[in-house]
């Protein structure tokens, strides 16, 4: 039986890949903060809680991340826990250049020293092109972060690259596009979108607020990109990976298909920050812009060449945007949440 420890087990990628692994007959660890009690509400949402073994583990403490490695030997080693929202990072921007960089290497040299056989997977992200300097975006276009979230995780991408040159790690990147499902967070955009028109749905009064609509996301579904990471670790020879759809899409277009999906006729009036969408059938107003969520620097268009990742993995996404956003606006109307 094989063995795979996920540091943030408890978000929306550790559920759904411990759920893939322990489908394949691996035994979980997991690594979580300290605190009272565990959030293991999306490991429960797969209904796999019973079945890993959580340990406390903080990405900030080198002598608690060398305890709990070299207490607990694995197969495979999967980097996931993050400070995660882009949003947050310039509130955070210290907090999040040690947990999202700092960390990497104190897992890349804890491993090397401990477990140096370990086959390890960082979880990069499509932010760390930022403003980008080629459409679409490959494992060789140049990087240009746009916040200090992208920033940080620039230097986990290149630190895990320099370990696998250096010290012939099997250390494996995977440039992922933005992925979403049911369990993502509600800070994230489209969560937001699909929770807040579903309480609409519902008979709520509060309208959708977003910042920027047009900008263009490439949007895949979560459980796809999981088994890709997966399939990274089991090549013989480490590498980098973009898992993408390679479709773009506008935020404004997210919300239509959900919207669509539940039931509400949009009506676009306005521009720029005076837009807003009406239902055509009442009238409401269901949509409205404000700067406020618009981000100091904006990433205006993401969108990936997933090519590398086909050809030498046999990994394509099989979930499109439009059955994405129907999906997660179908979980949160039939949800507690959107009915308050």
């Amino acid at each position: 039986m094989k063995k795979a420890f996920i540091t943030g087990i408890t978000g929306q990628d550790g559920a759904y890949l411990s759920k893939l692994l322990l489908d394949k007959g691996y035994e979980v660890h997991g690594g979580v903060r300290r605190i009272s009690q565990p959030e293991t509400t999306r490991l429960e949402a797969l209904g796999v809680h019973q079945d890993v073994h959580l340990h406390e583990f903080d990405l900030a403490e080198m002598n608690n991340i060398f305890r709990v490695i070299r207490n607990n030997k694995v197969d495979e080693f999967y980097n996931l826990a993050a400070q995660s929202f882009v949003g947050a990072s310039w509130e955070l921007p210290i907090y999040t250049a040690d947990v999202d960089g700092m960390a990497v290497v104190r897992i890349l040299d804890t491993l090397r020293t401990m477990a140096p056989d370990t086959r390890f997977y960082q979880a990069s992200t499509s932010e760390m092109y930022g403003l980008v300097q080629e459409v679409p975006q490959s494992e060789t276009t140049r990087l240009y972060p746009r916040s200090p979230y992208g920033v940080a995780k620039v230097y986990g991408h290149y630190i895990t690259m320099n370990y696998r040159e250096s010290f012939g790690m099997h250390a494996s990147s995977g440039i992922l596009f933005n992925h979403e499902s049911p369990l993502r967070g509600k800070e994230f955009v489209t969560r937001k979108i699909t929770l807040a028109l579903a309480r609409i749905a519902h008979g709520s009064t509060d309208p959708l607020v977003l910042g920027n609509l047009d900008a263009k996301r490439d949007w895949g579904f979560a459980g796809d990109y999981v088994e890709g990471m997966w399939r990274m670790l089991q090549q013989d020879k480490a590498d980098d990976y973009v898992l993408a759809t390679g479709v773009t899409t506008t935020i404004r277009d997210f919300v239509i298909f959900a919207a669509e999906f539940l039931g509400l006729d949009l009506e676009w009036v306005g521009s720029g920050v005076n837009e807003r969408a009406v239902d055509k059938k009442t009238g409401k107003t269901i949509v409205e812009v404000s700067e406020k969520f618009n981000r100091p620097a904006e990433v205006d268009l993401l969108i990936g060449n997933p090519k590398k990742a086909k050809d030498s993995l046999g990994w394509s996404a099989t979930v499109q945007v439009k059955a994405l956003a129907e999906m997660m606006a179908k979980s949160d109307y039939d949800g507690a949440g959107a009915r308050g």
